[in-house]
């Protein structure tokens, strides 16, 4: 099986000064998702929790949403010409009466980037398709200080990406700081796929008493994944993007940016924030 970290040969230069070395990386391999058999999805990815990176990425494709809809998950047998494996194709097999979507090589999906819907066709996609309504979640109220000292805790726990430098991760956390969950990965949303399919696995969607944060960025397709889980609280150390403001407003989602120690941007969903010892709004 892949493994996590590889070394290369790298030229270093410091100062001036040239040596050779041995570098620690990242690895990066390709996985095939099948549902049913049937090709459905290749990722990028740094192997590991592939189940449940298969796992997540179906929740986020409104396909599954509870751990008895699935009836297994197996790495593919005879992925290569002489029928090795390569444990970089899975096959997650639904169980029966589940139904199975119109799957096409083309992938109209409206989850990635590049499946040409924008705006609010997204939105309407997202909405129509999720199974947890956030508004149904209990009452969540998270402290400011509990968010400032969120991205610490994270750091701490990247335990490859100290090694290699080139890792992000995603982590669940209660509302009063205690990390759930943590996985790290080359892609933002493979991290918070593993994340969201272990949470699957253990029966424990919707994770409506959960703080999502992520270490970039928070794009349209994070705060929609979040939205498919049933996470209220989705924060980021970076920025969002125009159409991840529109979805969270769209939806219920509480979204936070540019979280870095007691400073942070609140761009919706700020009634479940305590950011001076009450909630706002």
């Amino acid at each position: 099986m892949g493994r996590v970290t590889e070394r290369r040969r790298v030229i270093r230069v410091r100062d001036g000064a040239v040596s050779a070395r041995a570098d620690t990386l990242v690895a990066e391999e390709p996985l095939e998702i099948r549902l049913n058999g049937k090709p459905l999805a290749v990722t990028m990815r740094t192997p590991g929790d592939d189940f449940a990176l298969a796992a997540g990425f179906l929740v986020s494709e409104g396909v599954i949403a509870s751990a008895g809809e699935v009836a297994g998950i197996v790495y593919c047998a005879g992925a290569t010409a002489d029928g090795g494996n390569t444990y970089n194709v899975v096959d997650v097999r639904l169980a029966p009466g589940v139904t199975v979507p119109d799957i096409t090589l083309e992938r109209n999906v409206y989850t990635t980037s590049s499946c040409g819907l924008c705006g609010k066709a997204s939105l309407d996609a997202v909405r129509t398709t999720a199974r947890f309504r956030l508004a149904d979640a209990p009452p969540l109220h998270v402290d400011a200080d509990v968010l400032a000292g969120l991205p610490d805790r994270l750091r701490a726990a990247q335990r490859v990406f100290d090694r290699t430098g080139g890792l992000h991760a995603a982590a669940l956390f209660s509302a009063a700081g205690e990390l759930l969950d943590v996985r790290e990965d080359v892609g933002r949303h493979n991290a918070v796929d593993k994340v969201v399919g272990r949470a699957l696995r253990d029966d424990r969607l919707p994770l409506g008493g959960a703080v999502l944060l992520v270490s970039g960025r928070a794009s349209f397709e994070l705060a929609q994944k979040a939205v498919m889980a049933g996470i209220p609280v989705l924060a980021a150390v970076s920025a969002p993007s125009s159409l991840a403001v529109d979805l969270a407003a769209e939806t219920g989602l509480t979204l936070v940016g540019f979280l870095r120690g007691r400073n942070m941007n609140v761009y919706a969903g700020e009634e479940r924030l305590r950011l001076g010892g009450a909630p706002v709004g």
